[in-house]
């Protein structure tokens, strides 16, 4: 097959609801908080084969100009707030072949075959314009920011603070002062543990994390238990992945200090009720952390509509660099909290007797920041914007649902999770077979994806299991690529000497 036929033409399909053509019976899994409109009109269902010669690159898009002429990018940018996009419909059609040229890594061959890249969830690729923004910075901006008053300190300092405004509004946060740049996900949630979590947690107080969190969002919280004496609780989750509101309900009280939970689980996919989560510990006056890592690529993120206290990501999921990552905070949460780590940048004044600090976000962002990464991450979120965060929610789960029926026909095969609401992640196991080795004779077709843990122990061993096998899906990929996937799994379910193997 070459995928289903094109969506409707009208936004048909019902609120957040799309129904794959040729599949009646498929899951209609839903897109919280996603309004279809035009999207669904918007993306092609005819991608080029995969074994088709690749595209000529297309050209990396430049920064855009308040008059909407494109330049080229050679020089600091302006903070121009008035030009943010918004995250519904995109400035140009979703055509998922266009877009894949638009990632040069993807023009290449693996073991002959050309490459399919489904391990989105363990990072995504980059677009040419992320990597020609790097280089960019490089090449006439790079400096230390906030410290000189020479030209390319400027045009650094610029650029670095043009990309947090450039986060504010991706997320919708209230103010650039509620931005703080770390190195992931990883170190966000572990400044807030050190931080507010130091300041706010005593002996008999609670935490309250899910079965489906990442070991970042297990780990930090047990160390900070372990060195207060608070209680680290976990809600459960039903059959299909899904956190069960009710228990999740009776766990919360006025000991609750803190609640980090996963908006997306990074193992099975299944998205959580964030909102209703964070409306119900708040109520108790708890403070929330969404864990938006496995989110920001698949769904628009507004953190003024879902009212936690604390948002985290990282670049390197959301088509940016590795290494720098995104805290936000509210405003009155962060002026009440200590620093984490002490060097320069995060003072005002120092003497051997005092060190006053700066107000955030620059009193959690000591030392020599990750600038270079931090410019690229604000491409990304250029890039993303001129495709529509909408958009691409509504063509992933077109994929998904695609993806989901072509998989239930591999003799063997079992899909661990099926969540009414999912995002673009499938964890799988084939019988008689090692995650492992199914990885590997995907590798040997061309097709990346992830096999082992996941660093989710937690929530396989609950479905029983240590590995499992996960495909994950991102803008870039298309019908044939999942056609690849499922023939191949097709081969290894029927290959006796496979199975042997």
């Amino acid at each position: 097959t070459t995928g289903p036929a094109a969506p409707p033409a009208t936004g048909e399909t019902l609120a957040g609801l799309i129904a794959p053509a040729g599949f009646p019976n498929a899951p209609a899994f839903k897109i919280p908080g996603f309004e279809p409109r035009e999207a669904a009109s918007l993306f092609s269902s005819n991608p080029p084969l995969p074994g088709a010669a690749p595209a000529p690159p297309a050209s990396p898009l430049p920064e855009a100009t308040p008059s909407g002429v494109h330049t080229i990018y050679p020089v600091a940018h302006e903070v121009r707030p008035e030009l943010g996009p918004t995250i519904g419909v995109g400035a140009r059609p979703f055509d998922a072949a266009s877009i894949r040229r638009d990632f040069p890594i993807l023009r290449q061959y693996v073991h002959g075959k050309p490459l399919i890249w489904l391990d989105n969830a363990a990072t995504t690729q980059k677009p040419q314009t992320v990597i020609d923004r790097i280089s960019s910075f490089y090449e006439n901006e790079n400096s230390n920011v906030h410290r000189a008053a020479h030209t390319l300190a400027a045009r650094a300092t610029d650029a670095y603070e043009a990309a947090r405004e450039k986060t504010r509004r991706f997320i919708n946060a209230p103010s650039t002062n509620d931005i703080i740049f770390v190195r992931g996900t990883t170190e966000a949630i572990n400044l807030i543990a050190q931080s507010y979590g130091r300041r706010n947690v005593k002996k008999g107080d609670e935490i309250l994390i899910t079965w489906l969190e990442h070991h970042a969002n297990i780990v930090p919280w047990q160390m900070l238990c372990a060195e207060t004496g608070a209680i680290l609780k976990v809600a459960p989750v039903d059959d299909k992945g899904q956190v069960r509101l009710d228990e999740y309900e009776k766990l919360l009280s006025r000991r609750t200090r803190i609640v980090s939970f996963t908006m997306v689980a990074n193992a099975i996919g299944t998205v959580t009720p964030a909102k209703d989560m964070i409306d119900m510990a708040q109520r108790l006056g708890a403070c929330v952390i969404a864990d938006a890592a496995q989110a920001v690529s698949h769904m628009p993120v507004d953190v003024q509509a879902l009212g936690c206290d604390f948002l985290v990501f990282s670049g390197h999921k959301v088509f940016g660099p590795t290494g720098i990552g995104v805290v936000y905070g509210k405003q009155q949460v962060l002026e009440a909290m200590p620093p984490w780590q002490g060097g320069g940048n995060m003072i005002a004044d120092v003497t051997f007797e005092k060190t006053i600090y700066q107000p955030p976000p620059g009193r959690f962002e000591a030392g020599t920041g990750n600038i270079a990464d931090a410019v690229g991450l604000g491409a990304a979120f250029d890039y993303l914007d001129t495709i529509g965060m909408a958009n691409i929610a509504a063509y992933e789960h077109e994929l998904l649902i695609y993806a989901t029926e072509g998989l239930k026909s591999v003799s063997g095969l079992r899909i661990i999770g099926c969540a009414d609401e999912k995002a673009g992640v499938i964890s799988l196991v084939l019988d008689g077979c090692r995650s492992e080795d199914v990885g590997a004779a995907l590798d040997r077709e061309g097709i990346a994806v992830r096999s082992g843990h996941h660093c989710a122990q937690p929530i396989l061993r609950r479905f029983g299991l240590e590995t499992t096998v996960r495909p994950s899906l991102a803008l870039y990929n298309t019908f044939d690529d999942i056609d690849a996937l499922v023939a191949a799994l097709k081969r290894m379910a029927t290959s006796q000497r496979f199975r042997a193997h």
